[in-house]
């Protein structure tokens, strides 16, 4: 064999070469996702007890027998299908209760949507029931667009919309349909 045919193999051979390396493309996120549907939960928790913090004071304690993570989409969520209950605490660890029959937490929002029978005891002894409850974790702050009953002190006022702090110094009722004062 020639110099010159012992070259053109050499070039060819790294040509080849060069042309595999480069056109292999990296599979990693693909065999991550074999097995995995994305409709689909990446994992499934029982006897959840998740604790919120804040500056390492603790702002909110969710408790749910289920919890379902679909971290695996793109707009990550946990789902709990059986409902929660969801502790809210206030600079002076005074505590509210919220019960819900399903509830979602947005990761990305810090979103909590609570849906069905949601029923909320505030710490000063005030009531809401709606059927949707939003709370958000940053600002402290819940809120729902959707029919409420509000039971404060000795009114019972119904409406739509509900906005408060959950100190509950800042809850209201947006639209009141009817308030009912109660005796003593």
């Amino acid at each position: 064999m020639g110099e010159h045919s012992k070259h053109i193999i050499k070039l060819m051979v790294t040509a080849c070469a060069v042309t595999m390396f480069f056109s292999c493309k990296s599979n990693f996120e693909d065999v991550k996702k074999i097995g995995v549907s994305e409709n689909e939960p990446i994992g499934v928790a029982e006897h959840i007890n998740l604790k919120y913090t804040d500056s390492g004071r603790v702002t909110a304690n969710l408790l749910s027998p289920k919890m379902l993570d679909y971290s695996n989409r793109e707009f990550a969520f946990n789902e709990f299908p059986n409902g929660i209950t969801l502790y809210l605490f206030d600079e002076q660890d005074q505590k509210s209760t919220v019960l819900a029959d399903y509830a979602i937490v947005y990761d990305k929002t810090g979103l909590i949507d609570m849906q069905g029978n949601v029923v909320l005891a505030s710490a000063t002894k005030d009531t809401l029931y709606a059927d949707q409850l939003f709370y958000d974790q940053k600002k402290e702050w819940l809120f729902t667009n959707q029919k409420v009953t509000f039971k404060t002190g000795r009114d019972r006022i119904n409406g739509t919309g509900f906005d408060s702090d959950v100190k509950f110094k800042q809850a209201q009722v947006l639209e009141i349909d009817g308030i009912i004062t109660l005796d003593e």
